[in-house]
C-alpha cells in the first residue's frame, strides 16, 4: 500500500506544479497582452515627397491596369487539367449515340478543350472573358 502511495503522490504533485507554470505562463500573457493593447506613440511628421493634392486622379485607371496586368497574367495562363495529354485523364471520356440515320452526338466537342491541356484564355467562352482582364 505505501508503494502505491508514493508514485500517485509524485503525479499530484506534477500535476500541481505543471498547474502553477501554466497559470504563470497565462498570467504574463495577459500582463503581455495588456502592454501591447496600449496606445502607440504620436507619429511624427512624415516626409511625403509629393503631397497628396498633386496626385492625378486621370492616372489612377493606368497604375491600376499596370499592376493588375503582372497579377492575371499567371491567372489566364494556368492550365486547368494538369493530367491532360496522359493515359491516366480522367476528363478524357466521352458519350456518344446515334439514332437512326441522323448525324452521331458526342460530348467530345464539350470535353475536347479541357484534355488538350487548354489555358484558361485558350477555352472557349472563359477565354473570351479572361480576354477583357488586363494581362
Amino acid at each position: 500500500m505505501a508503494r502505491e502511495a508514493g508514485p500517485k503522490s509524485q503525479r499530484s504533485a506534477l500535476l500541481r506544479a505543471g498547474l502553477a507554470v501554466a497559470a504563470a505562463g497565462t498570467a504574463l500573457a495577459a500582463g503581455g497582452g495588456a502592454a501591447h493593447a496600449a496606445p502607440p506613440p504620436a507619429p511624427q511628421q512624415a516626409g511625403i515627397d509629393v503631397p497628396l493634392e498633386n496626385l492625378d486622379p486621370a492616372a489612377m485607371p493606368g497604375a491600376l491596369d499596370a499592376a493588375s496586368a503582372g497579377a492575371l497574367a499567371p491567372v489566364k495562363d494556368f492550365h486547368l487539367n494538369p493530367l491532360a495529354g496522359t493515359g491516366v485523364d480522367p476528363l478524357d471520356n466521352g458519350l456518344g449515340t446515334q439514332v437512326a440515320d441522323f448525324q452521331p452526338l458526342s460530348t467530345k466537342p464539350l470535353t475536347a478543350p479541357l484534355t488538350q491541356g487548354n489555358a484558361v484564355r485558350e477555352m472557349p467562352l472563359v477565354g473570351q472573358a479572361a480576354g477583357m482582364l488586363p494581362g
